[in-house]
């Protein structure tokens, strides 16, 4: 459900991992046309598969001084599924996004780091904004390197109920308490100097 946010962290982590050279001044910059986001909600009846977009993707990171600024921000209004009715109800009943229109993720730390070339496995922590709440969260995050260029691979659970986030369950359809996330997208470390 939250896939285009947490693709933004996943670049995030590699810009941090990433070789001096191109850390240094750097900046994310994220190919949406090279993206596939899904999210997997099971039920006792049937599978729901669905999307969101991304509203805005601001990450810098200056390996120098270590600081990390920006943040992610999805746009809690345009998920969908595929079905209309179930749209509304999700809107309206679940994320309640006329009043929370934003999901946020703001990266605090790393863990590990990006090789020049091949795979690397980083864990993401910071604080995730879900229905007007903050919490803490740790994402798993795969990237396979080839200089600046990226691909970006990450599978993860939200537990949006204990989250305070109603079960979209009826008498006959049970739903899980939990929402999967998968991402494979491609992404760029550019240098925020180039240029100037």
């Amino acid at each position: 459900m939250f896939a285009r946010l947490i693709l933004c962290v996943a670049v995030a982590a590699a810009l941090l991992g990433a070789p001096a050279s191109h850390a240094q001044g750097s900046a994310v910059q994220v190919d949406p046309a090279q993206t596939k986001i899904e999210f997997t909600l099971g039920s006792t009846l049937h599978t729901v598969h669905g999307t969101f977009a991304l509203k805005s993707c601001s990450i810098q990171y200056d390996r120098a001084s270590g600081n990390i600024s920006g943040g992610i921000v999805v746009d809690a209004t345009s998920g969908e599924s595929g079905n209309t009715g179930r749209d509304q109800r999700m809107h309206r009943e679940i994320l309640e996004s006329a009043k929370y229109p934003e999901i946020v993720f703001m990266p605090e730390q790393i863990k590990g780091t990006v090789a020049p070339t091949g795979p690397s496995n980083l864990e993401v922590s910071g604080k995730f904004r879900l229905h007007g709440k903050d919490h803490d969260m740790t994402l798993p995050v795969e990237i396979v390197a080839d200089g600046p260029k990226l691909q970006l691979s990450a599978h993860f659970v939200i537990p949006y109920v204990e989250w305070g986030l109603k079960n979209p369950s009826t008498f006959l359809l049970r739903a899980s308490d939990k929402v999967e996330i998968e991402i494979h997208a491609t992404g760029r470390i550019e240098n925020a100097m180039a240029g100037q």
